[in-house]
């Protein structure tokens, strides 16, 4: 009895929050009523024994999507009312559409039967009391599907390799460094060790010292910061400054006359 109590409170109040999350004016409110409904239907799924599914729900879409919808809104200006200037012009069409997806659902649940034999299906786990859904689910997943389990991780990897190297850019300021010769630095390549006072501070002693080769000691060279970068760069300020002509006084005068 409790348990339909229990049931009956969180299904009452998803439908609110997803209700409200339709038709709130504010968008803000509508993320916050999103994040609730979550929360509702986590606690429906604990009901029905899936804790793995309740879990995921939180962590993933309310610790994550939600939140990030969240600052979304609440970071970029958008302008709602210039939104919802073509709202009744486009009513009609949105009416129509939702009222094809309720006949839908209308007719998929007049038409819903329960397997006679629901009871004679054999399961890929065999069910015990104290095995745990996500014992079984983590079975079933990396036994009789773990190739398409390491399939779709490899897919998301390439996917994500290929991310990176559309978006990178070659700029001449990223520094660069040697892994071996970096693994290989003692703290004396690095760091000075300073003697200060006490109540002196840092900023007395002329701030955060280092030796001034202490980059150049592992950086790829002629990378961005190193001694022969620097090098480079007042060669080409000081042959620009010799390219700049300035005009003679008194040329036009002369071309006038």
């Amino acid at each position: 009895m409790m348990t339909q109590i229990v049931f009956y409170v969180f299904a009452a109040v998803l439908v609110l929050s997803a209700t409200m999350v339709v038709c709130a004016r504010n968008p803000v409110h509508s993320v916050l009523f999103l994040i609730l409904a979550f929360f509702n239907a986590a606690g429906l799924f604990l009901i029905a024994g899936a804790e793995f599914l309740a879990m995921t729900l939180v962590i993933v879409y309310v610790g994550a999507v939600a939140v990030l919808f969240l600052f979304v809104v609440m970071m970029l200006d958008v302008r709602f009312a210039q939104m919802r200037e073509g709202v009744q012009r486009y009513a009609p069409i949105g009416a129509a559409v939702g009222g094809v997806l309720l006949v839908e659902l209308i007719m998929a649940f007049t038409h819903w039967r329960v397997a006679g034999n629901i009871g004679q299906i054999t399961h890929l786990v065999p069910s015990s009391p104290t095995r745990t859904n996500t014992a079984a689910l983590g079975d079933v997943l990396y036994t009789h599907y773990i190739f398409l389990f390491q399939t779709c991780a490899l897919v998301l990897l390439v996917a994500m390799i290929g991310a990176i190297v559309l978006t990178l850019r070659d700029r001449p300021t990223g520094r660069r460094q040697n892994i071996d010769r970096q693994h290989d630095r003692v703290p004396q390549e690095s760091l000075e060790m300073l003697q200060v006072p006490l109540g002196a501070g840092v900023a007395a002693q002329g701030g955060f010292l280092r030796p001034h080769d202490s980059y150049d000691v592992a950086a790829v060279p002629g990378t961005y910061g190193t001694e022969a970068w620097r090098a480079r760069e007042a060669a080409e300020q000081t042959q620009t400054a010799l390219v700049v002509i300035t005009p003679a006084q008194g040329a036009k005068g002369q071309d006038d006359e």
